[in-house]
């Protein structure tokens, strides 16, 4: 009795161990390419998969974007210059069965592809345009490594230089560049922020010469305008008087202007002056005068 409880036992573990072997859980990243009796018959997953683990062997394949980097290679340019480059190339697995059956280690693999490529790639190109156009050498790389890579059911995403060490005399002459480089900018800035600011002196001066001008125009102006207002006013305070004389002297009669003549020459006459000049109208003075007097003894003229 106990020898067959044991055997069931053993055999209950058999087949617990045997559905373990026979049963995958493949997560939805992960693909598993399936074999059976040494053949390829598919790719299963994600889920659960059932396989025979008596005759069937599975290889586990993983479907994200990946990486791989590439250690420091020494190429030579067009012109003859080594050039030290590492880089990193970005991959994704684009058929499972292919990459389990057409390569044996891809890492390994890409890594002997991407160097040859890299020199292929930098031999074709000037010292310059290696340092100044990554953007068209990481192109270049990429195109030329998935070329080589699709055979394998990899996709080649994405290549990135990372660094590019050139020779040390290219370097001490580069860094000789640069400060030259620096110094023309400087210098550029420099004669540039002069010259606006001569501009703007200049424009200052211009607005401050406009308002100046500006101004003696409006003093002109006004100067101008206050001496015609004057000249104005002068010519009418010249008419009001001539225009009162001229009605005070409608009121005079002959008498009263020969006494005016004759108190003139009375000032006239108190003058320091030694020559007095008399003017010829005096004798016709003296006579409407005497007739004044005359007049005035007899009482008047008679009517």
């Amino acid at each position: 009795m106990g020898v067959i409880v044991g055997v069931a036992v053993a055999v209950l573990i058999l087949v617990l161990i045997g559905v373990a072997r026979a049963v995958k859980i493949v997560r939805e990243y992960q693909r598993i390419v399936l074999f059976r009796l040494g053949r390829a018959i598919g790719i299963r997953g994600p889920g659960l998969v059932f396989i025979n683990p008596v005759t069937d062997r599975t290889t586990l394949v993983d479907l994200r974007e990946q990486f791989l980097e590439i250690a420091q290679q020494t190429a030579i340019t067009k012109d003859n210059a080594p050039i030290s480059i590492d880089f990193i190339i970005f991959y994704k697995v684009a058929d499972p069965a292919m990459t389990v059956l057409q390569v044996q280690n891809f890492a390994a693999a890409a890594q002997n592809v991407a160097a040859t490529t890299l020199r292929s790639v930098v031999g074709d190109m000037m010292l310059d345009d290696v340092l100044s156009k990554r953007e068209e050498m990481n192109a270049a790389l990429r195109v030329r490594l998935d070329e080589t890579t699709e055979r394998w059911g990899v996709k080649v995403t994405n290549v990135e230089v990372r660094e590019v060490n050139p020779p040390t005399g290219v370097q001490e002459a580069m860094t000789r560049q640069m400060s030259a480089e620096r110094t023309r900018r400087a210098a550029v800035t420099e004669a540039e922020g002069q010259k606006q600011a001569a501009i703007t002196v200049a424009e200052g001066s211009k607005q401050a010469a406009i308002l100046s001008a500006e101004g003696s125009k409006q003093a002109a102006i006004l100067a101008a305008e206050g001496e015609r207002q004057a000249a104005v006013l002068r010519a009418e305070g010249l008419a009001a008087g001539l225009g009162k004389i001229l009605v005070i002297a409608r009121d005079l009669d002959e008498t009263t202007m020969q006494l005016q003549y004759l108190e003139t020459l009375k000032q006239v006459g108190t003058s320091p002056s030694s020559k007095i000049v008399i003017p010829m109208e005096v004798g016709g003075v003296l006579k409407g005068l005497n007739e004044f007097l005359r007049l005035g003894t007899n009482g008047g003229p008679s009517a």
